[in-house]
């Protein structure tokens, strides 16, 4: 999969830096994947929450911080729309971001 954008990880891990080691593992998981449908994506993370508009809610280190992607199957990219601990997640609509 190519991932748009991962500046937007490294400006997260910059502000927490626990979040590093398991993002930079989550990038490389998803970088060697080919998911052609949500249920790829539930077979590789069963942790993951599939939510309509092809977005996907990952739980990071340990359920500390929540990582929320765009996915377009046909070509195989995934958006980074959000990145945030849970209380951000909260105050957020992760179905519109």
């Amino acid at each position: 999969m190519r991932i748009i954008a991962k500046r937007t990880l490294r400006d997260f891990w910059k502000r927490h830096p626990k979040a590093k080691g398991p993002l930079e593992a989550w990038h490389q998981e998803v970088a060697q994947a080919d998911w052609v449908s949500p249920s790829a994506v539930k077979a590789h993370f069963r942790s993951a929450s599939v939510l309509q508009g092809n977005r996907v809610v990952f739980n990071v280190a340990g359920n500390q911080y929540r990582l929320v992607v765009k996915i377009n199957y046909p070509y195989r990219v995934v958006y980074i729309r959000f990145i945030g601990t849970h209380e951000e997640y909260h105050a957020i609509d992760a179905t519109s971001v």
